[in-house]
């Protein structure tokens, strides 16, 4: 069922806003060290432009302080300290039921609801591991994202150890991977072992945003949609897609010029090749809509757009 959605953000004053929101979370990401906590909670002032996000940081500082407490004590699995502490303490848990509730997606609503999906829960997991002392990692598992932690913090000897911080912070063999793997993108997948791979910050940060403005999308709230990709490209300038998707978001949202603008720059900066020769074949009178591809899409947006926009001055 997807989740009502009533938020009180008005087009305008986001879009006003979003310079605002992409320089703090610019500056969140290339301060040093491996905090996630700023930048999730930057990019958080898309839907709460008022947040203040000092106590939300403050209370990740004191549950870290607290978990290093408890596992101070003699206990031979420093991460089944942490779960516990994390979910049966605390509370957290994955939003199972309203998986698509927007709120799941942002650091300052998971750590008052202490609810969340795979990467928020993740974020929460990441951020109290660092302030208690463990080394922890984040992995960009396709669909369903997972930490891995050292041996040692573990208490056992092998190999390093992957967390499902969705499910209680479950610990997952090979086996259990596969699993997994084929139940979010199905049989045909190929497992390889590339897909563990650490995730850095910035990969993170634009996971989470990626994630939002799907579901924003899903929900027809194009005006967040289109923030989250004004984000996505000051993360990442070179993410043709988004500058894509921000042309189409903004088409949907009848802001033409802005529309017209990144759509051509999309048309321009894509690769050359027969890209080219399908704008080409739908630039004539003979193509055959059923095989037009994507960028001959975009070009007749392009054109539809450039007559609005003449008709305009």
């Amino acid at each position: 069922m997807r989740p009502r959605y009533n938020s009180s953000v008005t087009p305008l004053s986001l879009q006003a806003r979003v310079p605002q929101i992409a320089e703090e979370l610019l500056r969140a990401l290339n301060e040093p060290g491996e905090a996630l906590g700023p930048a999730a909670l930057a990019l958080a002032r898309v839907e709460y432009p008022m947040l203040d996000a000092a106590p939300y940081l403050q209370r990740l500082e004191r549950m870290g302080e607290a978990a290093a407490g408890r596992l101070q004590r003699d206990n031979p699995s420093r991460i089944a300290t942490l779960n516990a502490y994390l979910y049966e303490e605390l509370g957290f848990s994955g939003n199972r039921e309203h998986y698509d509730d927007p709120r799941n997606s942002f650091l300052n609503e998971v750590l008052d609801r202490r609810l969340g999906i795979p990467i928020s829960l993740a974020a929460v997991y990441l951020e109290i591991g660092r302030h208690a002392g463990i080394r922890l990692e984040g992995i960009n598992f396709p669909g369903h994202f997972l930490v891995r932690a050292p041996e040692e913090a573990v208490g056992a000897r092998g190999d390093d150890v992957i967390i499902d911080p969705f499910h209680a912070g479950a610990l997952l063999s090979e086996v259990d991977c596969r699993h997994l793997l084929r139940e979010q993108l199905g049989e045909d997948v190929a497992f390889d072992h590339s897909l563990f791979a650490t995730a850095t910050r910035q990969q993170i940060v634009v996971r989470m945003l990626v994630n939002l403005k799907r579901l924003y999308v899903r929900m027809r709230s194009f005006p967040q949609a289109r923030a989250i990709a004004d984000l996505l490209l000051t993360v990442d300038p070179s993410a043709l897609s988004e500058l894509r998707d921000r042309g189409l978001l903004a088409y949907h949202m009848e802001d033409f010029a802005a529309a017209l603008k990144d759509l051509e720059a999309y048309l321009r900066l894509m690769p050359r090749g027969e890209e080219q020769d399908e704008i080409a074949e739908a630039d004539s009178d003979d193509g055959d809509e059923s095989q037009i591809s994507e960028s001959a899409q975009i070009w007749e947006h392009v054109k539809t757009l450039r007559r609005r926009v003449a008709g305009f001055n």
